[in-house]
């Protein structure tokens, strides 16, 4: 069974073929980050434009890659939410005419869920991917994290799942987001802040841990003092303004800021997890989302718990096809999410 699955949530125009929900076949992915990366931020219109450009291109070379025709494919997925809703215009629309043109079946996928069921993927034809050995056993906590997304849930089957913790406010990838734009790094945070944190010390400044639900999550106390931090450390008062700060840190201060504030960071993580392992005793954990890339998350994790982690590929961790097609695998086999082409409409603000 092979399934093309579509994923334009966000900035990345991507198409992958998967076949059974666990052997990658293709993975294109057309960026319009370069665009965005000047403004800060993804800027929603940029987005839109670019899926319109790139859509029927990455899905022709899709294809390609894969060495497989339409006549191969059994169904379409496609993500109908969460994202910007411009992006997802163009996802879901494509989706559904060549569902009606080439008369297969479409299947709606959450983006957050695509996350999670980019760990089922276990066998590639292609080269260069570092993937899981084995499937995921349940019951498994998995945990998403990314730059819209923090949230803990526990798996119990497939499609029995129950969210049991999420973020209060700031993402984890906004708030690497946002300390990077303080220390003048550029977008995207996280691997910015990743990077120059391998000079810096972690313990060179206290930072502190929000006091949250017992499986919640809070970054944006954590944003804030990074902020009166580098505010203190140039000898300013609270009300200097934040866009001025990088030009007056030097390089050893921007690396223990950056270091500081990542050990921190992935500590709240990673004590969650810890919370949710010690009450539920789930037989594996799954890691999930585009921070999922960041090394110092997943050298803590592995430490961390004896029972089996399993995390994507790094290029599997960031939006792609590739967990929209694992997905919407599973939900075929399962008949979850089946969608009329005629009237599938997208959520924007879809929740788990």
């Amino acid at each position: 069974m092979k399934i093309l699955g579509i994923e334009t949530s966000c900035d990345e125009t991507a198409v992958a073929v998967v076949e059974d929900g666990t052997k990658l076949l293709s993975n294109v992915v057309a960026t319009s980050l370069d665009l965005h990366a000047v403004y800060g931020g993804v800027v929603p219109e940029i987005a839109a434009r670019s899926h319109l450009e790139s859509i029927i291109p990455v899905i022709s070379q899709s294809l390609d890659q894969a060495k497989t025709e339409w006549s191969n494919i059994d169904a379409l997925a496609v993500t109908y939410g969460a994202g910007l809703g411009g992006s997802l215009l163009v996802g879901v629309m494509s989706a559904r005419t060549l569902s009606l043109i080439k008369n297969k079946p479409l299947i709606s996928c959450s983006h957050v869920l695509g996350h999670i069921y980019a760990n089922f993927i276990n066998s590639t034809t292609l080269q260069g991917y570092q993937l899981p050995t084995s499937q995921p056993e349940f019951p498994f906590i998995a945990i998403i994290v990314s730059g819209g997304h923090t949230q803990l849930a526990l798996f119990k089957d497939y499609f029995d799942y129950q969210l049991i913790g999420k973020t209060q406010d700031d993402a984890i990838g906004e708030a690497f987001d946002k300390v990077a734009k303080i220390l003048g790094l550029p977008y995207p945070g996280g691997p910015a802040i990743a990077k120059i944190a391998a000079n810096g010390q972690d313990s060179a400044y206290s930072l502190p841990k929000a006091k949250v639900g017992k499986y919640d999550f809070s970054f944006s106390g954590l944003k804030t003092a990074v902020l009166r931090l580098a505010q203190e450390q140039v000898g300013e008062n609270y009300d200097f303004p934040s866009y001025m700060l990088s030009e007056r840190l030097n390089k050893a201060q921007k690396a223990n800021i950056a270091a500081s504030f990542q050990h921190i960071a992935i500590e709240t993580i990673v004590d969650k997890v810890k919370l949710a392992v010690d009450e539920f005793k789930p037989r594996s954990i799954l890691l999930a989302g585009g921070v999922a890339a960041n090394s110092l998350l997943r050298e803590s994790l592995l430490k961390s718990f004896s029972c089996p982690l399993l995390m994507p590929d790094i290029k599997l961790c960031t939006d792609n096809g590739a967990m929209i097609g694992a997905l919407g695998g599973w939900q075929f086999k399962h008949s979850v999410g089946l969608a009329d082409a005629y009237s599938l409409e997208i959520n924007p603000n879809l929740s788990m």
